[in-house]
């Protein structure tokens, strides 16, 4: 395991065990370890509005002998995002300007073709079933996962009803938008490295209303996976600062697709609707761009009727 991530892996795999007060310093930290590393035991503690023994037992219930060791993690941490910068330079800096483009798409290409050969068609299957069948469904990324979730939750919301995209800056406010799941329910949680505890902590409050949790992350090994029995594997490594988001969002686009596929006429109508409600309150009667005879008319809002023609 590469030690940069092995505090984030042991705060992931042990979360369910933790106290109120340790499950607090978790989250602190997945969102701030940059400015934890520099923290005392007391600091942290105050910064968190928990005791400094809170904090000790903490570093010890995790692993570590005490909070020395657990702040040398923290470092470590801090660095490997520096090395992350490094890594990029020695891969990227030894190729031209020129050559960045079909490179990176190429790496793009060769994690799509690996997802194909390892993804598990039947979960797949399960996945699009469940999502059928639910009777609320919810989506969740956090951080760097967002765009991908507001984009199947954008689709999903043309095929299917009740589809909720849960927006949060805060534990706090994820649970609160979630207050009415059940049985009845699924939630698809998007989650890659690093993993986003507060995404975690949603699959585990799911889960404990016995929702059924499908998860779309980058390893079998992922702590996403913790509550879910419906996981959907697709790769995103990358050398470099960005991490690869190309599989994941094709295997989004699969979602969709299949979905579509049994839904045809339920798309087809609630497609119509929208036309019917686009042409009623004139949605984009001015902002839209039209091509007539090679040409781009414009019409923007405000200008009245007026057409500016480029």
């Amino acid at each position: 395991m590469n030690r940069a991530n092995e505090l984030m892996s042991r705060i992931n795999s042990q979360y369910g065990s933790l106290s109120k007060g340790q499950k607090l310093l978790a989250a602190y930290i997945t969102d701030h370890y940059d400015k934890a590393a520099f923290l005392t035991a007391a600091k942290l503690g105050e910064r968190v509005g928990v005791s400094e023994s809170t904090v000790v037992r903490f570093a010890v219930h995790l692993g570590y002998k005490g909070y020395p060791q657990f702040q040398q993690a923290l470092e470590e941490l801090v660095r490997g995002k520096l090395d992350s910068i490094q890594r990029m330079e020695d891969v990227y800096g030894k190729i031209s300007q020129s050559e960045i483009l079909s490179t990176v798409l190429q790496s793009d290409a060769e994690r799509i073709h690996k997802t194909l050969r390892t993804i598990d068609e039947q979960t797949f299957d399960l996945a699009v079933d469940i999502i059928l069948d639910a009777r609320q469904i919810y989506v969740i990324g956090i951080r760097s996962c967002a765009p991908m979730a507001e984009f199947l939750a954008f689709y999903l919301n043309m095929m299917l009803d009740q589809v909720k995209l849960l927006y949060t800056t805060s534990s706090s406010e994820l649970l609160e938008q979630m207050l009415h799941i059940g049985k009845e329910d699924v939630i698809i949680g998007i989650s890659f490295p690093r993993y986003s505890l507060r995404t975690l902590k949603a699959m585990e409050f799911a889960n404990s209303r016995s929702a059924k949790v499908i998860t779309l992350t980058d390893s079998v090994h992922s702590p996403m996976n913790l509550y879910s029995s419906c996981n959907l594997i697709a790769h995103s490594d990358m050398s470099s600062i960005v991490d690869s988001m190309v599989a994941p969002l094709s295997v989004i686009n699969a979602l969709i697709m299949a979905i579509c596929m049994k839904q045809q006429k339920k798309v087809v109508e609630n497609l119509e609707v929208l036309e019917e409600v686009w042409e009623e309150y004139q949605v984009y009667g001015k902002d839209e761009i039209d091509y007539i005879n090679d040409s781009i008319k414009i019409r923007y809002a405000g200008v009245g009727q007026k057409d500016h023609e480029r």
